[in-house]
Order: structure tokens, then sequence, then C-alpha cells
């Protein structure tokens, strides 16, 4: 895989102009420019049987930068569209197509909201907030530790329209749909990734400064593992 750019460099400038109020990311996400990630790759050298053999959860992580390509994967697998006969789907399952998740990206330079139909992120937040991430989930230092954290954040009551009171349970089964093929991704890639679901929900949604119909449900560290 060619290494053209790191994504932190690519991110980098865009921080720099854009400071982003992070009080409700979904509105003032349409304040600031969008960043394309390449293209997904839908072939890869790994098979899936040996992807599932290899995968581990993996707590240490070398300070190596992913590349945008590799990024772009991740988000691909997570949230990427998937095209149908008569509708455009997702590449993780979702009761009722209602895609009730938002996928965020945390690194160095910032947070940053992953946007499915365009395959873009866009900014949420400047800075390096790793480390708050990380002391909302209890100090568990490879969070703050692995050069991405992916978050994914679900909309509980946009799923109870339909499905009522069985609606958080449906969006944890989606969560879980999500986080493996994130974790089964980062193994194709040469990368690792864990899967945390212990973590204060106040003090996580508060990091992303999340408004009040979202709600943090998965912290997914990926990164290269340190051997």
């Amino acid at each position: 895989m060619e290494k053209a750019f790191m994504v932190t460099s690519m991110l980098c400038s865009i921080g720099a102009l854009w400071l982003i109020a992070a009080d409700k990311p979904d509105e003032s996400a349409k304040q600031a420019p969008e960043t394309a990630l390449p293209s997904p790759k839908t072939t890869g050298a790994m098979p899936l049987e040996e992807a599932i053999a290899k995968r581990r959860s993996v707590r240490s992580y070398k300070p190596d930068a992913l590349t945008s390509e590799q990024l772009s994967q991740i988000l691909w697998s997570a949230q990427g569209l998937s095209p149908r006969k008569r509708f455009m789907a997702r590449n993780a399952p979702s009761a009722g197509g209602i895609y009730p998740l938002e996928v965020y990206v945390f690194d160095k330079t910032g947070i940053y909201q992953y946007l499915a139909k365009s395959h873009s992120l866009i900014l949420v937040k400047q800075g390096d907030v790793r480390k708050s991430l990380c002391d909302s989930a209890y100090g568990q230092a490879y969070i703050a530790q692995a050069p991405v954290d992916i978050v994914l954040a679900g909309d509980v009551a946009k799923c109870a329209k339909r499905y009522g009171n069985r609606a958080p349970r449906y969006i944890a089964m989606e969560a879980g749909h999500v986080g493996q093929n994130i974790s089964l991704e980062a193994v194709a890639l040469g990368l690792g990734a864990v899967m945390i679901g212990a973590f204060d929900d106040e003090k996580a949604n508060e990091v992303l400064g999340l408004p009040d119909n979202l709600s943090v449900f998965y912290i997914i560290p990926v990164g290269y593992p340190k051997e």
C-alpha cells in the first residue's frame, strides 16, 4: 500500500483554519469543509478466514500514524456505502435500514465525523483530546496511545420511532457488527484494534460534545501493534 501521506498531515491544515465548536457536531459540521478520503478497495491480499484467525485484542500500539488509505478502508468497512439494486445500504447490517450510528475519528489533530455518503471527513473539534477520551474510559491507557480512536455514537430515538423499547438492543447489535468489521479490516491492513465498552457514558458524550439525541456506544482504538 502506497503511503502518500499520513492522515494527520492531510487534516492538520484544515484544523489550523477551522476551529469548530463541539457542542453540536452534527450542526457545526455543516460549517466546515469536507476532506475526501481515498477511494476504498473492495479486494485485498488477505482471505477473510486468515483475518478471522489472526484477530486479537491489541492493547499496545506504536506511535506511527495511519495513512489516509488505511483510515479510508477502516471507515469504509465500518459504515461505507454498499450499493444494491433498489437502494443504497451500508457495509454493516442495520435493523430496518435505519442506520442510527454516527462514526467519529480521534487523532492527534482533533475529532472528525465520517460522512458515509461522500466518504469524507469533517472537522468537529480541533486539538488532541484522546487523553480526555481515555479518562472517560476509566484510564484505559491504550486509548491515548493508539494513533486513531474510532467512536460509535447511536441515536436511540431515531431507531425507537420504528422499534420502540427494543431500539437500544438493536443499536448495540449494530455497533457490534461495525466493530467486527473494523477489527477484521484492521488485521487485513496489518493493524490491530480493541473493542472498548467500559466507559462513563456522560463523560464520553461530553468529550465529543454530543447533542442530546446521540450517545456513545463503542470506543475502538486502532493502530500498529507494538511487539
